[in-house]
């Protein structure tokens, strides 16, 4: 009886993890569809290289928005609250990006989509890690990287299956609508689903017990601990928490010195490094990037898809070690992979001669360089990928989790921002070869960053983290 009881309450755990990372889910779909749609914005909206990268990048400041904002509101009102928030404008924001007439009325949608990306890559994480058992919650937490990669793999399977119906994304497909238009609209179906799926899990027992809602804290902590642990875990919980004010964004200050804590600026690190090593130029660009190497849309299209298959097993292969060998092993590892990788994209690119205006590789280049982008793409996502997100999920103590993931997500898309905006302008500048050699010196700092500053969090109840 008591194994039953142990394996619903397994069940029952996985279960809520996976409504809620379906989130992720759409944090990567909407991240990736803009892939197969940028010849078809161009065409439609008349717009240059500049505008183009910024309808691409536009969410992205959404993404920063709302990655700051749902961590504060979200010490507020509630984890749960603002998942069915973000899962509203996800819909909202599908439907639109599809209908839009123009770049500016594209832009206005796409933020808000971002809003609702950034609310989902942060609480997504904070959500899981609040209510998962420590023994397991990086496997369950990584669950939100599998579930980012599974969104990339359909938005890019989704946009290569429609064009090639289609023709191509500017093509006409249904109802007299252009193809890219459609590859927006697929996002409604999980979208719905999110939603209807957040209303049937709890709140997050610390949330509850930071609001003074004991009483609920205690039933949610019955469906995902043994009975009688759960009054001692509430008296922990609320050991960690201030008794003379709620959890506010002023906790990410030393009440002493007044400098911010140490712990924040490691989140700052590991979420700006995540995007310096360049892995959202391959998401956001990756068929623009083989097209202008020689490689037809069909082909750049497919192999956006292989590429998406190579993420979704390194994905799994890191939920099968981070709780084995821990969380920096993996980072340290994976930048030093990424370094390797993106030097020999660098090499490969260097060699690219100008046939007609266009950059073209070599076929033996082009296989180098595709097993290369492959390579790198796997090592991003068994270590930086998954990792990243479950350590801010976890690493900041419960008085400070809300704020210090408010800002550390504000800086991961800033950066996200950045890197994607300034690549169109290095690819006319300094080149691929130039680009991809810039984010694998990022990859080479990152090495020393982990190893100087990160601190191990495997195993560890987070009643356990420190500010320091």
């Amino acid at each position: 009886m008591q194994e039953r009881k142990v394996m619903s309450r397994s069940a029952y755990i996985f279960m809520i993890c996976c409504i809620a990372a379906i989130g992720g889910f759409l944090f990567g779909f909407d991240s990736g569809v803009i892939n197969g749609t940028v010849d078809g914005l161009q065409a439609a909206f008349g717009s240059d290289s500049v505008g183009t990268g910024f309808n691409v990048a536009s969410m992205l400041l959404g993404c920063a928005v709302g990655a700051f904002f749902a961590g504060r509101l979200a010490d507020r009102f509630g984890r749960r609250t603002l998942l069915i928030v973000a899962a509203v404008f996800f819909l909202v924001s599908a439907w639109g990006s599809g209908v839009a007439g123009g770049s500016l009325e594209f832009v206005i949608y796409r933020v808000l989509g971002g809003m609702a990306v950034g609310a989902a890559s942060v609480m997504t994480p904070a959500y899981i890690s609040e209510v998962a058992p420590a023994a397991y919650r990086g496997r369950l937490a990584t669950i939100q990287q599998v579930a980012i990669i599974s969104g990339l793999f359909v938005a890019f399977l989704s946009n290569y299956v429609l064009a090639h119906v289609s023709g191509s994304a500017m093509a006409e497909l249904w109802l007299g609508f252009a193809t890219w238009r459609w590859m927006f609209w697929i996002e409604l179906l999980p979208a719905a689903v999110f939603l209807l799926a957040l209303l049937f899990i709890p709140e997050s027992p610390r949330y509850l017990i930071s609001s003074g809602r004991q009483g609920e804290a205690r039933r949610v902590l019955e469906l995902v601990m043994p009975e009688g642990e759960v009054s001692a875990k509430l008296a922990e919980i609320d050991a960690t928490l201030a008794r003379d004010h709620k959890p506010r964004l002023r906790d990410v200050l030393d009440r002493t010195t007044g400098k911010v804590h140490g712990i924040v600026w490691v989140g700052i690190g590991l979420a700006v490094f995540q995007q310096l090593v360049g892995i959202n130029v391959v998401f956001y660009y990756g068929a623009v990037l083989w097209q202008s190497v020689g490689f037809s849309e069909g082909d750049a299209l497919l192999i956006n898809v292989i590429s998406g298959a190579v993420s979704i097993g390194a994905c799994l292969l890191a939920i099968a070690l981070i709780d084995k060998i821990g969380r920096k092993p993996l980072l340290w590892a994976g930048s030093v992979g990424m370094a390797l990788t993106l030097a020999c994209m660098a090499y490969a690119f260097s060699t690219a001669t100008l046939v007609g205006g266009s950059l073209r590789l070599g076929d033996d280049m082009g296989v180098f360089a595709l097993l290369a982008a492959n390579a790198y793409v796997f090592f991003f996502n068994v270590s930086w990928g998954p990792v990243m997100w479950v350590m801010l999920g976890e690493m900041f103590p419960n008085q400070m989790r809300g704020s210090g993931l408010a800002i550390a997500g504000l800086f991961q898309w800033l950066a996200n921002f950045g890197i994607t905006m300034t690549f169109p302008i290095m690819l006319a500048t300094i080149g691929l070869a130039g680009a991809y050699g810039f984010y694998a010196l990022c990859a080479v700092v990152s090495v020393f960053f982990v190893l100087r500053l990160v601190r191990e969090t495997r195993g560890k109840e987070l009643e356990e983290m420190a500010y320091e």
